[in-house]
């Protein structure tokens, strides 16, 4: 399963908020619950994540067996 409690963290060390990320990076808020939920999400959306954040996959997202 492919967890996305690191995101939480990278975004509170660069001190960016849910509503700051939308704006910046256009991801709707039924993006941010599925996000929330560990749903599935498209790949097009975790590029946008990693462009908006600066960061690298590993610090958004993790899977755990």
């Amino acid at each position: 399963m492919i967890v996305f409690d690191r995101l939480w963290e990278t975004m509170n060390k660069k001190g960016i908020s849910t509503y700051a990320l939308r704006e910046k990076c256009g991801i709707d808020s039924k993006t941010i619950r599925r996000l929330r939920a560990n749903d599935n999400i498209e790949t097009k959306t975790l590029d946008k994540l990693c462009s908006a954040l600066n960061c690298r996959i590993e610090d958004i997202a993790e899977f755990i067996e």
